[in-house]
């Protein structure tokens, strides 16, 4: 894609990923995108396990084989004091809804795992170079649990407190949560972690479910996307989505590339900055990301204030992705 007159450099970015069938997607939004330069791809457990969301790091850079590569660290195997627990009742035992089984007619594997890198200083070691080196200028988008974030907060908060911008796709505020009544995956994986990063006092804007279930992909847009000029992503978005597309009848919520979209325009939603708590230890509540709705003189000061995404220009956003994704 050549770069229109007036654009700014990129901004480099690191995402913290679990994928995970949107975060594919996210991924591939980010590096179709000429706002960001993708540097690292640091790998989380979440949606599977530590060993299938690397594999599936690589596997998705392969589809696109940017020049240069980001570099692919593998980081937490696990949440800072939980048990793991996976999603692959929505992503399909390999995280992408099953693709990496599809052959060819000839027997080969449609999508092999492969041959790309992965560092050898892990996920948290990694980031924090990356914080070191861009300061202020480096994005971070976390698109699973926050454990690696929370991790090299930890190890090195000085350093953290450099970071130049955190976008987080997690959470419920007015909306229902996708894996209890009241908490949203990402942060019910790893509550603890979502504590300590929430109240680091970085810069996030967190982009929640009251947003990313109203950007959705549905079969029609796909096959009114078919119609236009071949694109080599084209059968690979179609594979991809099949999975969540059976499970969805509205359309799959396009949630982790919406925390993309939101790093590439902050315009395409409104945020408002809210005090936010995480519940970890409710035996009803645990994940929940409970926002404190008092009058702010009746709200502590030491609460953590998130920039927070609730509204959200939908058809803005699936038509960036869509360009991007499908653009020859």
């Amino acid at each position: 894609m050549s770069q229109p007159q007036g654009a700014r450099t990129p901004r480099p970015v690191v995402i913290d990923t679990d994928p995970g069938i949107d975060d594919a997607l996210a991924i591939l939004l980010a590096l179709r995108s000429e706002e960001l330069r993708v540097e690292l791809l640091t790998t989380v457990a979440g949606n599977v396990s530590i060993q299938d969301t690397t594999a599936n790091a690589r596997r998705v850079l392969s589809w696109l084989a940017p020049t240069p590569c980001p570099i692919v660290a593998q980081g937490a195997a696990r949440p800072l004091r939980r048990r793991l627990h996976t999603a692959v009742a929505v992503h399909g035992d390999d995280g992408l809804g099953g693709i990496t089984a599809y052959r060819h007619a000839d027997g080969r594997l449609q999508y092999p795992a492969p041959a790309y890198p992965v560092a050898q200083g892990r996920g948290v070691q990694q980031l924090l170079r990356m914080v070191e080196r861009h300061g202020r200028e480096l994005t971070v988008i976390a698109l699973g649990p926050l454990t690696n974030i929370a991790r090299a907060i930890q190890l090195a908060p000085e350093i953290m407190q450099r970071l130049g911008q955190l976008v987080v796709m997690g959470g419920a505020i007015g909306v229902p949560g996708n894996i209890s009544p009241v908490a949203e995956f990402n942060i019910f994986a790893d509550p603890h972690a979502a504590d300590v990063v929430f109240r680091a006092g970085l810069p996030t804007t967190l982009v929640p479910l009251d947003v990313t279930r109203q950007v959705r992909l549905t079969r029609t847009m796909l096959a009114q996307a078919s119609h236009g000029a071949p694109s080599p992503l084209l059968p690979i978005l179609h594979d991809l989505t099949q999975h969540a597309l059976q499970r969805e009848e509205a359309g799959m919520p396009l949630h982790d590339p919406l925390a993309v979209a939101v790093a590439i325009d902050p315009s395409l939603v409104t945020r408002t900055c809210m005090p936010v708590h995480v519940e970890t230890k409710g035996q009803y509540t645990l994940g929940m990301t409970v926002v404190d709705q008092r009058s702010p003189a009746a709200c502590p000061e030491s609460t953590p204030r998130l920039a927070v995404a609730l509204a959200v220009d939908a058809p803005r956003v699936l038509t960036l992705l869509l360009t991007r994704l499908l653009a020859l």
